[in-house]
């Protein structure tokens, strides 16, 4: 079977959604596309999908359907809807990609649901950010046994630069709430610098520049440059996502029995980002809330947040 004859189903079409979609197109794949938002699909069929006018169309017209969407309570809603994925009588689909950032617990659990119905769950999330998704080199975690990992994966290499089995259904998962973990607690350190160099008069911007020539450079840092230094919080990852994702990480470690106290400090920051109306700013707005500007929830933060006036 060559390429250009591999039909796959895609479901939604987000800022992530419509380049990962948009770069199976490119890779000659055939892609039956599906999202509530109108123009979102407009946009889709433009970039050479075909467009599908429900779930139930696109699990009746392929084998292998993949999902980016935020959490599981979307996926599992087009599944059990009227016209969802499992609605088809000639149903087609019989493996599910989850690419949205899912708990890895629940993601097992679907996966058990879903099996006595003849649909195999991979969970292969993806990091990257709307950057990698536009030029196809996320880094893609996956959770699958090695023979639904074959099948997938020319899919997922189409979308990722880096693509790694990292053991069964849930695997993936884990993985990335270990590499939000480590997001997460990269912009508190980096807010937390960029606090201290105000307080003692370093021009912040310089300070980051120097930060980024030697050991404590990261992609995070790369990508979190411009707000940081310039108290920019406009979204490019919005700050409620990542208290999502942590939540995540606290149930894998409640799952595995394992403390994470750096995990409950970040957590605890990141839910006072959320109360105090910030979570649709940028997930750096953190160094708001360590400045202590925002009247609500700030005295509540632990005594090493505490910054003396």
């Amino acid at each position: 079977m060559t390429v250009a004859s591999q039909t796959v189903g895609f479901l939604g079409l987000g800022a992530m959604g419509l380049p990962m979609a948009t770069n199976l197109v490119k890779a000659g794949f055939d892609v039956i596309a599906w999202n509530r938002s109108r123009p979102a699909l407009e946009a889709a069929g433009a970039a050479g999908c075909r467009t599908a006018a429900d779930p139930a169309e696109v699990a009746a017209a392929t084998s292998v359907v993949i999902t980016m969407l935020p959490d599981l309570p979307q996926v599992e809603a087009l599944l059990q809807a009227g016209d969802g994925l499992l609605a088809p009588p000639g149903r087609a689909m019989d493996t599910l990609v989850v690419m949205g950032t899912v708990s890895p617990v629940r993601v097992r659990a679907l996966a058990g649901d879903l099996t006595a119905r003849g649909v195999t769950v991979v969970d292969a999330p993806v990091s990257g950010g709307v950057t990698g998704a536009a030029q196809g080199t996320l880094s893609v975690m996956v959770g699958a046994e090695p023979a639904p990992y074959d099948r997938v994966l020319p899919y997922l290499e189409a979308m990722g630069g880096t693509v790694r089995r990292m053991g069964g259904v849930g695997a993936g998962s884990l993985t990335k709430a270990c590499n939000q973990l480590v997001v997460a607690g990269t912009l508190v350190s980096l807010a937390e610098a960029v606090l201290l160099a105000e307080r003692g008069g370093l021009d912040t911007e310089a300070l980051l520049d120097v930060l980024a020539g030697g050991l404590a450079r990261s992609e995070v840092l790369t990508q979190k440059h411009h707000h940081l230094s310039h108290s920019d919080f406009t979204a490019s990852g919005p700050a409620r996502y990542l208290l999502k994702d942590l939540g995540f990480v606290q149930d894998s470690a409640d799952d595995e029995r394992v403390s994470l106290p750096l995990a409950d400090t970040v957590t605890g920051l990141y839910r006072a980002v959320e109360d105090q109306g910030l979570g649709e700013y940028d997930n750096s707005v953190v160094l708001r809330l360590l400045r202590g500007a925002e009247p609500a929830g700030a005295r509540e933060i632990p005594h090493p947040y505490h910054t003396k006036g």
